[in-house]
């Protein structure tokens, strides 16, 4: 049983080869204008979702896009999915704000990442 419930998939990161048409795309898909726009990363937010596009995988090295849960303790969550077979590909770490993200590989290889905002 678990220790630490999640707040479910809020968050997912795209990685994208073209910033700028990539933007446009999903511009056009949400129909609203990114709330987060830099040159390395475009993020909007969306009845509860936040759809972040990456460029060229960014810091994080994506391949493939990544589903993060909210959770309420990173760490705790984060040695319970170990316990249960995952592997860490990211260590928790703060990426401003006060959030904290980490990513981890299930048993078949799968990247997925867990968020906790302070």
């Amino acid at each position: 049983m678990s220790t630490s419930s999640t707040q479910g998939i809020k968050t997912v990161l795209h990685t994208v080869s073209d910033l700028s048409a990539a933007k446009a795309m999903y511009t056009a898909l949400l129909g609203l204008p990114p709330q987060t726009d830099s040159s390395f990363y475009v993020g909007f937010d969306t009845e509860g979702q936040h759809i972040g596009l990456v460029p060229a995988g960014g810091a994080e090295n994506l391949t493939a896009p990544v589903a993060y849960w909210h959770v309420p303790d990173i760490e705790a969550k984060l040695a319970e999915v170990t316990a249960a077979g995952a592997t860490v590909k990211e260590l928790a770490h703060e990426v401003g704000g006060g959030r904290l993200v980490a990513t981890f590989a299930d048993t078949d290889g799968n990247v997925l990442g867990l968020i906790q905002d302070r």
